[in-house]
């Protein structure tokens, strides 16, 4: 479970008196114990371990890039302090200035004993990176993050201030100190790159990195990360923010992670559930949430979020060395907000909120806002021609008895908007939408000692703008999140101890069709994990167990491919293979549930 900055004696109360019976076993946060794990007992002069998270390689040019260390940290004795900060400037010496790519590199060691721990990157008050870090082992672990920050180019070109949070104890049993380097690599672009650039269009404006990059997050100095803090269902965090006047597009893109009683919010059984077995302390209000972000008190997006497991989560051991997916780089979620940029045009300050549907504490949440603009015109005008977004009520079907039951949630909802600009190069009109689709089955057996829960959500985005030159842009992206997850407590030996078993399967799969004058792309995803594995717990340590883990990656696109397919069980790698051969196309993503698509490019 990754340790939130949240207050410290709430959450040992939770480590030390687990509110339900162990059968929400991964609502407790976890360690293994080396100590006493036979089978994975090593020596401190073994060398470190190297975790990592399967994704494909970031495609760089060819040429040698520029490098630069930007920051170098100890995360020890950091709980409740503030982050650490470190100058940037942009990197003047490199003998090219014309920038095709520029690539982040986070990599940590760590030895001893450590729970995982939420850690936000921000450079400017920008965020870059949301991570999760590894728990280590006696001989020492190792992992690397790289994460494409060319998007954020308009950033790199002025001096900043680089912060990092990450919170961490030390103490005689948390031994663990994250050594942390952070390196900047700047490509410069290849002769051939500059020879076959295209006669800029309006539409490739529109697609271009953004111009300025607006931080709706908190501001430095302050004890705690960047992100704002929700605490609760009825908990709306706001920041003021103002606009260019010559803004022709803007893009949001929010950063979510859940934690404390939310950690595992799929699995949060309904509160009549609760109320009915007299189950005081057990994180409730059921397994479905969405982050809501509004304007000016308008609701304008939403994120239903991906299901990440942290390192530290249902069993510690499945993620070693192979880390769930999307912990080490947690996703992000686009928000097309240019229908209503007439609404922001006026020069005046307005205001992002973000609340949670059903949240309980706590969710950490902020977003960096994307903006284009006008370089021929110091103002542009533009009007929201309209706007959809309907409150969204999850049905609920329940039958139990005692703590035996069975639950299915499902919700639906689609946003959409409708706006113009106009600009130097005419009037814009862009609609952009977003739709939804979510089903969770959970079932609670052995009088709670056994927890299964199925999950589908299904994800449509699109983006459609036309020009007056009869240049158009348009984008869709659809995203599939199924999950399944088993928890039994197989035999508890005391009020202290018990034995578990875990079976859980994650997918995180897309899809995305892109069409401008530049020409056509298309992409899809495919990345799915399951392991299954034993442990023998007590109190919050695994004390011994068994886990396994295979993972399937597949990328397709028209500008080329990669497959990586690799298993393990208990640190060790048994197979490990990878490649960039197409070989049969993907195909596309096919609704799961009867999902009715909202988007334009559906036929």
């Amino acid at each position: 479970m990754a340790l939130p900055s949240s207050p410290l004696p709430l959450l040992l109360l939770l480590l030390l008196n687990p509110p339900f019976s162990l059968a929400n076993l991964h609502n407790v946060r976890l360690l293994d114990d080396e100590s006493l794990f036979q089978t994975s007992k090593t020596e401190p002069s073994d060398p470190p371990t190297r975790f990592f998270e399967v994704t494909r390689p970031i495609q760089v040019p060819k040429t040698k890039p520029c490098s630069y260390v930007i920051l170098q940290h100890d995360f020890g004795f950091t709980y409740g302090k503030p982050p650490v900060t470190a100058p940037y400037t942009p990197p003047t010496e490199c003998p090219s200035q014309n920038f095709s790519k520029v690539v982040m590199e986070w990599t940590a060691t760590c030895k001893g004993r450590q729970f995982d721990r939420i850690f936000g990157v921000w450079l400017g008050g920008v965020e870059l990176l949301r991570s999760c870090t590894a728990e280590p082992r006696a001989s020492g672990i190792v992992w690397t993050v790289e994460k494409d920050i060319t998007k954020y180019s308009s950033l790199l070109k002025t001096p900043q201030t680089l912060a990092v949070h990450l919170a961490n104890l030390v103490d005689k049993t948390y031994t663990g100190i994250y050594h942390v380097n952070i390196t900047f690599h700047f490509y410069p672009a290849e002769e051939e790159e500059e020879e076959h650039k295209q006669s800029p269009n309006s539409a490739s404006y529109f697609d271009s990195p953004a111009d300025l990059i607006l931080p709706i997050s908190r501001n430095l100095p302050l004890n705690d990360g960047l992100w704002f803090v929700v605490e609760n269902s009825t908990d709306t965090q706001l920041k003021q923010f103002q606009v260019p006047r010559n803004t022709y597009r803007a893009v949001l893109e929010v950063f979510v992670s859940f934690h404390s009683n939310d950690e595992f919010w799929y699995t949060n059984p309904p509160d009549e559930y609760i109320k009915a077995n007299n189950l005081s302390g057990v994180p409730g209000k059921g397994s479905f949430r969405e982050v809501v972000v509004s304007l000016d008190g308008k609701t304008v997006g939403a994120v239903w979020p991906f299901t990440v497991i942290y390192t530290g989560g249902v069993n510690p051991l499945l993620w070693r060395p192979i880390s769930g997916i999307g912990s080490f780089d947690l996703p992000v979620y686009d928000m097309e907000i240019t229908p209503f940029l007439g609404n922001v045009l006026d020069g005046k300050p307005h205001e992002f909120g973000f609340g949670v549907t059903n949240g309980l504490n706590v969710w950490f949440i902020d977003a960096n806002l994307h903006l284009w603009l006008d370089p021929r015109n110091w103002r542009t005008k533009g009007r929201l021609l309209k706007s959809m977004a309907e409150p969204i009520v999850p049905s609920l079907v329940s039958h139990f008895k005692g703590l035996n039951g069975s639950f299915v949630t499902r919700a639906r909802r689609e946003i959409s908007a409708t706006g113009w600009v106009k600009s130097s190069r005419g009037k814009i009109t862009t609609h952009s939408f977003q739709s939804f689709d979510y089903v969770n089955r959970m079932v609670f057996g052995k009088d709670s000692a056994m927890q299964k829960v199925k999950q589908k959500i299904f994800l449509d985005r699109g983006v459609y703008a036309e020009f007056p030159s009869f240049d158009m842009y348009s984008t869709q992206v659809l995203r599939y999140f199924p999950l399944y997850l088993f928890t039994d407590t197989i035999d508890e030996l005391d009020g202290d101890t018990s034995s578990t078993i875990s079976n859980v399967s994650l997918g995180f799969e897309e899809e995305k069709v892109s069409s401008s004058p530049s020409g056509f792309s298309y992409s899809s995803l495919r990345n799915n994990q399951k392991g299954q594995g034993t442990m023998l717990v007590k109190g919050n340590l695994v004390v011994s167990g068994v886990a396994s883990t295979e993972q399937a990656y597949k990328y397709f696109s028209n500008g080329g491919c990669y497959f990586r397919k690799v298993s393990s069980r208990n640190y060790t790698i048994l197979s490990d293979e990878s490649g960039d051969s197409c070989g049969k196309k993907a195909s596309g993503l096919r609704p799961p549930f009867g999902y009715r698509r909202g988007g334009f490019l559906a036929s």
